[in-house]
């Protein structure tokens, strides 16, 4: 059961990896179209809907990577075990939420610094 939640997880983050690389690209294209596009953009992205989406999209980039370190080592063929295949599906998650936590106080912490 653990490893279809986190097949079906992993397929989702992947769908909104895709969707959360639209708004990179139109970040990208703001920031190329000059202060006032870009200005607008980063007032848009500042919206409490898009940080929330920006967030999910962050954590579902760390699940998604720290999964396909998973996936390698099942392709290297280790990890198949049940217990061993239950371990790395909660070491996946955690690290997930670990390392979007820290991300989030890194950008906080260059925000307060630069205010």
């Amino acid at each position: 059961m653990y490893t279809m939640v986190l097949s079906i997880s992993h397929r989702i983050t992947g769908i909104f990896l895709s969707a959360g690389l639209v708004l990179f690209v139109y970040w990208l294209g703001a920031l190329a179209s000059g202060a006032a596009a870009y200005g607008a953009a980063v007032e848009r992205l500042r919206s409490p809907l898009m940080q929330l989406l920006l967030l999910g999209w962050l954590f579902s980039f760390f699940f998604h990577l720290a999964n396909g370190i998973r996936h390698l080592a099942w392709d290297c063929g280790f990890g198949y075990e049940r217990r061993q295949a239950r371990a790395s599906g909660w070491a996946v998650f955690i690290a997930a939420v670990l390392l979007t936590l820290l991300c989030v106080a890194w950008v906080l912490r260059m925000q307060g610094a630069s205010a």
